[in-house]
């Protein structure tokens, strides 16, 4: 394995990629961390915290103690810009992978029987809006090889990070987002 491309190159740590393609907590979490920050950091974030607490198991995190696991997000560098928020949604999303999948964040996908299903899982979660449901029904699609029935129909057609595949597509695909971003603010402006 060490030596076969990470399927999910958001990092440029290829022991962070690989934890994201083979710990679907770890995905989901930096889903959850990937705002207001460079998707660089988000993605990292799961295993910077990995290394910190020594565990990504929804169910430990959820029965963690608030501060202490504020103090993981915290240490520095800080494993967000906004480390308390972020400790306190990641300890959200953790309880209820624990309560409604047995911890394992895969549960969500693999166990979905219709696109559709998926996306209303996806949705349920704190967290995880319209925009990361649709680009994780992606990933997991395009990159993660689940596919269950539909998945197409409620996956998103535009270019999304599922269709990132080396340092360089996430190069373009940042570049892109940079320019949809700035054209619409240049639409609204106008208005």
């Amino acid at each position: 394995m060490a030596n076969t491309k990470p399927l999910l190159p958001f990092t440029g740590n290829d022991d962070a990629d690989r934890l994201l393609e083979t710990d679907p907590n770890a995905l989901l979490f930096g889903f959850v961390l990937d705002q207001q920050v460079p998707l660089q950091k988000a993605f990292s974030g799961p295993y910077e915290l990995k290394q910190r607490i020594g565990t990504l198991d929804p169910r430990k995190i959820a029965q963690m103690d608030p501060i202490k696991l504020e103090q993981a997000f915290k240490e520095r560098p800080a494993l967000h810009r906004f480390p308390g928020n972020m400790a306190k949604r990641t300890q959200e999303i953790a309880a209820v992978i624990a309560r409604d999948y047995d911890g394992d964040a895969g549960k969500i996908w693999r166990e979905a029987k219709s696109g559709k299903e998926l996306e209303q899982r996806l949705l349920a979660l704190p967290g995880i809006g319209e925009m990361k449901a649709a680009t994780l029904i992606a990933i997991i699609g395009k990159r993660l090889g689940v596919k269950p029935p539909g998945w197409e129909e409620v996956a998103p057609s535009n270019p999304t990070l599922a269709d990132v595949d080396s340092p360089d597509t996430l190069a373009e695909y940042q570049a892109g987002k940079r320019a949809r971003k700035a054209a619409m603010r240049a639409e609204m402006s106008a208005q």
